[in-house]
Parts: structure tokens; sequence; C-alpha cells
């Protein structure tokens, strides 16, 4: 399943991105794809990260708990 988004990049990054894929031979969609892939991958190794999502997991739970009530 994908689904479709929206992204407004400045127009020196949009070039970028346009001339990044031209040189790989890709398409601008998969290059952007390839370039989120990765920094999301990053941030699953970096222990810093990992630790602030723990506590917006905490928080969101007692915020959601709270109204369950």
């Amino acid at each position: 399943m994908t689904k479709n988004m929206t992204v407004r990049l400045p127009d020196d990054l949009a070039a970028d991105a346009e001339a990044l894929a031209r040189v790989e031979g890709k398409s601008v969609n998969e290059t952007i794809k390839d370039a989120l892939a990765d920094a999301v991958e990053q941030r699953r190794r970096d222990p810093k990260f990992k630790a602030r999502v723990r506590q917006i997991i905490r928080e969101d739970r007692e915020i959601l708990e709270r109204l369950a009530k």
C-alpha cells in the first residue's frame, strides 16, 4: 500500500533533488523515498532520538488515559 503526499520544497532543494535523481538514473520520487528511508534508519540507530520517542510515548499515554476517564 502507498500513500500520496505533497511535499513543498524550496526551489534550490527541489533542483538538487532533480539533479541527483538524473545522475543516479532514478525518478525524483524514488530519490526522495530513498533519502527519507535513510533518514528514518539513521534515527532508529540514534539512542538520544529513541529516548525522546520513549518520552513522547509516556506523555501521550498519560494524556490518553486522562481523556479515557
